[in-house]
């Protein structure tokens, strides 16, 4: 037998077995590394890590918001360097960016129509609205859907995503049309339903106009209170929150019948 090295003409050599345990340890050597990497890309990419990067993405969009503080526009204005359609296109971004992180539409509404007016306003919140419950609805879809559909279980959770699922156009519709449903909220959920991305956006835009408007009027026409059209954006903004209001309740008590 060959021993680990042999010596002749002051030359080493090395013996067929350590040549073969070379062989062996460098063939294992990449596909260890492979399997380490493998390992850690299943990690990253699984359900819940893709879970918890959106609700950090969501945490920190919250964050940047209350320290910038995007309600001062209301008490120091729109930036002169930027006027007409050039700052509604920018105010829809930031509409829809701060709706991603929480901020409440109505506000937002409201200070579209003080910065721009009617018309230019209601344009420039639509466009942010539906801009901003795409974003939500592609983050959903893609960081939380596969974690969060196995916890459909109750009774509640199951009956709205059969619903989102199979009727999703008419029911996002009558979810924007109603102003008691969570803007954010019924955005995740159509996410994690089996809800198509261009009916949703089709719904949120045209559900939202109703409401929008309202809000939009009442922030344009806000420095004559007793106007006409301030008093009607006022009653299309209550008489709609007054019959979700008891529509929800029927439908509450309908539910504990059952």
């Amino acid at each position: 037998m060959l021993d680990a090295t042999t010596r002749s003409g002051g030359t080493a050599s090395v013996s067929p077995r350590t040549a073969a345990e070379l062989a062996v340890a460098t063939a294992a050597g990449p596909v260890a590394a492979t399997g380490f990497a493998a390992r850690v890309t299943r990690v990253l990419l699984s359900p819940w890590s893709r879970l918890s990067l959106l609700v950090a993405l969501l945490a920190s969009a919250a964050t940047t918001v209350v320290l910038f503080q995007p309600q001062q526009l209301l008490t120091n204005g729109w930036p002169p360097q930027l006027g007409g359609a050039a700052a509604a296109l920018a105010y829809a971004v930031a509409y829809g960016l701060c709706t991603v992180a929480f901020v409440p539409r109505p506000l937002l509404n409201l200070a579209a129509g003080a910065l721009f007016g009617s018309q230019l306003g209601l344009t420039s919140a639509i466009a942010g609205t539906v801009l901003g419950a795409g974003v939500a609805f592609c983050l959903g879809r893609v960081l939380g859907q596969e974690a969060l559909r196995p916890l459909l279980r109750g009774k509640w959770l199951k009956a709205a995503d059969g619903q989102l699922s199979r009727h999703g156009f008419r029911t996002m519709l009558a979810m924007r049309l109603f102003p008691g449903v969570p803007f954010a909220a019924s955005n995740y959920c159509a996410a994690v339903s089996r809800m198509g991305l261009l009916p949703f956006l089709l719904a949120t835009g045209l559900g939202s106009i109703p409401n929008t408007a309202a809000y939009v009027v009442a922030g344009a026409r806000a420095s004559t209170p007793t106007s006409p059209a301030f008093l009607i954006a006022l009653a299309c903004i209550a008489l709609p929150g007054l019959a979700g209001a008891v529509v929800a309740w029927r439908k509450r008590h309908r539910l504990r019948g059952r």
